[in-house]
């Protein structure tokens, strides 16, 4: 097991409606394919040694005969594979018939699973030539193929690695549907092998009906159905095909097709144990369970994963799909309403920012706009402040001055430089010695302008400083750390950029959207040393402390999916393969680390703030960590990349 990443694969194979023996011929490249890419766990559709579709021809005793032969031959010919195979077939039980799925490794059968729950009405009859195992009342021994196997209605198989289970037939619409079930006892991976049959809509219905089930129940799930070959004579099977893990879709077939298909993803268990240990929810349900599953034991040999086929995305924070445009109006919204609330509780008189020309006092004071909308209040109420400093650059000056003038807010401008040279002269500070004092006195100046002019105004100061900032520490303390409410608090760098580019789009006009535009285009600075010899910004952000993209990707993970440094490292090689080397991310994994623990003073007590995004750094709902919290296991490991 490579970091908690087992690969799965789902299989749909060409099928014969009655025909073992070519089924399973068909089975065996795929399956020898599957072995020779390390896959640990393959799926094959519901029946698909015999085919679904056979109707009355499952009551004949040669398709039994036949059905056992061909599962033979299955066995024979994988005695080598170290993958474990699921495969359906019929199988005759104390003149009952079952629908099962047998479980094979190795050329012997670990287990044989009988279908429980069957729908009042199936396409194919089914439900009238087969019984639940529940209802033939038996769990026992029984020989197939010249070798005993246990029979269960439901069992857990654990492999040392990882734990999986199989539930037969698609029964999302049972109350407690056999998957929840089986994860509630321990499964890790649900192997479900159906039969869905294909009409208009049912595909997205079903999709989403497993996504949902494997969040709920915090699952890796493994699907196969039916496809090409199968009887058409009322209905046509798709192959529906996917692989799914905590509501994310990792892998899916091209449905529709008349060829075989292979699909191969990982699931990554880890997480997947790591989500179940911090869902207390989860703990409640698994306490509630009034049934026991027993546990088979698969003697497996895991290899290690050469390379992910799953898609790691760069930019775990930002929407994607459809539903992009409808989250970044919902993430807005969820900021403004926030701040409505708080300037009406308070009854403030007015909103004072900061305006820089930069990313975060963009986003904030379009926030704000749109709040002040919300309660139907006058932009010129919104007090928009920039203060030049020894760094700011006309290009940052210019935007800030347009993009107030643009929103209609009324506009303050206080320089800073003689301020601070007399703090300078009173503190016995060089004014050369570019150094830390210099800068955060910078910082403090503006926060005590913009808290006096919200005590001249009646109101308060809205803060800027955003999520990654806060990871980082990278933020003056009681400077532009501090503020009465920070409605960036939640949204990371890269989310900032994302919403101020979404916004030029889709809710400001076309000047607006212009100055939008070039802020985003500006390179992410403080600015609070002197510009370059062309007036442009030397001080930049990204050079000191790393890439954001990639701070905000190492701060999703640790939080959100608890990965270690070297699980980190291994993703983010995936991820951004051919944009950074491994030394440059080894280099700013460890920057992230020492930063996020050594900077925890300052999000102790940050101001209040919205939660908008999946994470937060707040110490009241969000994160909790000691300001004395040791770094040292973290940077230790970071060492052995």
């Amino acid at each position: 097991m490579s970091h908690g990443f087992i690969k799965v694969a789902t299989a749909t194979p060409l099928v014969k409606v009655a025909d073992c023996n070519y089924n399973v011929q068909q089975m065996l490249p795929i399956i020898k394919e599957a072995n020779k890419k390390g896959v640990a766990i393959i799926a094959f559709p519901e029946l698909g040694i015999t085919s679904y579709s056979c109707g009355d021809l499952f009551q004949q005793p040669l398709l039994h005969k036949k059905a056992e032969d061909a599962l033979a031959t299955l066995l024979g010919e994988t005695s080598n594979c170290e993958t474990i195979i699921v495969a359906g077939m019929p199988l005759p039980h104390k003149n009952q018939l079952l629908n099962c799925a047998a479980i094979l490794h190795r050329g012997k059968i670990a287990g044989i699973i009988a279908k429980r729950n069957y729908p009042s009405q199936c396409e194919s009859g089914e439900e009238r030539r087969f019984t639940s195992l529940e209802q033939a009342n038996d769990c026992s021994t029984i020989t197939l193929c010249g070798q005993e196997a246990t029979l269960h209605s439901n069992r857990i198989f654990d492999t040392g690695s990882y734990t999986f289970a199989v539930e037969i037939g698609e029964n999302m619409s049972s109350p407690q549907p056999t998957g929840t079930l089986l994860a509630l006892q321990g499964a890790e991976i649900i192997v479900s092998i159906a039969a869905n049959s294909e009409v208009a809509g049912k595909h997205n219905r079903l999709i989403q009906s497993y996504k949902n089930s494997s969040e709920r129940s915090i699952a890796g799930y493994i699907y196969s159905g039916c496809g090409y070959g199968e009887s058409t004579s009322d209905v046509v099977f798709s192959g529906n095909a996917f692989i799914v893990e905590n509501g994310t879709i990792l892998a899916k077939n091209r449905r529709f097709s008349i060829e075989s298909q292979l699909t191969i993803s990982e699931v990554d268990v880890e997480l997947l144990r790591y989500k179940r240990r911090a869902s207390k929810t989860f703990a409640t349900a698994v306490n509630e369970q009034k049934v026991s599953i027993g546990y088979t034991r698969i003697a497996q040999e895991q290899t290690a994963i050469a390379e992910l086929t799953r898609s790691i995305s760069t930019q775990p924070f930002i929407p994607e799909g459809e539903q992009m445009n409808d989250v970044c109006s919902e993430i807005l919204s969820i900021q403004a309403l926030a701040l409505a609330k708080r300037i009406q509780h308070t009854n403030a008189k007015s909103c004072v920012i900061g305006i820089s020309g930069g990313l975060d006092s963009t986003l904030a004071l379009l926030v704000i706009a749109h709040s002040f909308d919300i309660l139907k209040r006058d932009h010129k109420d919104i007090i928009g402040v920039t203060m030049p400093g020894f760094g700011t650059t006309d290009r940052t000056y210019t935007n800030a001055l347009k993009l107030m003038e643009s929103l209609g807010i009324t506009v303050r401008e206080i320089p800073i430089r003689e301020a601070c040279k007399q703090h300078f002269s009173d503190i016995g500070h060089d004014i050369s010695q570019h150094d830390v004092t210099y800068e955060n006195s910078q910082a403090r100046e503006r926060t005590q302008i913009l808290m006096d002019i919200s005590n001249q105004t009646n109101g308060f100061v809205v803060g800027t400083g955003d999520l990654s900032e806060l990871a980082l520490g990278w933020a003056t303390y009681n400077g532009d750390q501090m503020s009465m409410y920070g409605v960036n608090a939640s949204v990371p760098k890269t989310l900032v950029q994302h919403l101020t580019r979404w916004a030029a789009a889709n809710i400001v006009d076309s000047a607006t959207a212009k100055i939008l535009l070039d802020i985003v285009d500006t390179p992410i600075s403080p600015e609070l040393t002197p510009a370059d010899e062309k007036g442009e910004i030397k001080q930049k952000t990204e050079d000191l402390v790393g890439p954001y993209e990639l701070h905000d990707f190492f701060l999703y993970n640790f939080m959100q999916n608890g990965y270690s440094p070297t699980k980190m490292f291994y993703v983010a090689q995936h991820a951004f393969a051919g944009k950074y080397d491994d030394e440059t991310i080894k280099k700013w994994i460890t920057t992230f680390f020492r930063r996020f623990f050594t900077q925890q003073f300052k999000r102790s007590c940050m101001p209040d703030g919205p939660q908008v995004s999946s994470c937060s750094l707040s110490p009241r709902g969000g994160w909790q960590m000691p300001s004395d919290a040791s770094y040292a296991l973290w940077i230790e490991e970071c060492e052995k990349l």
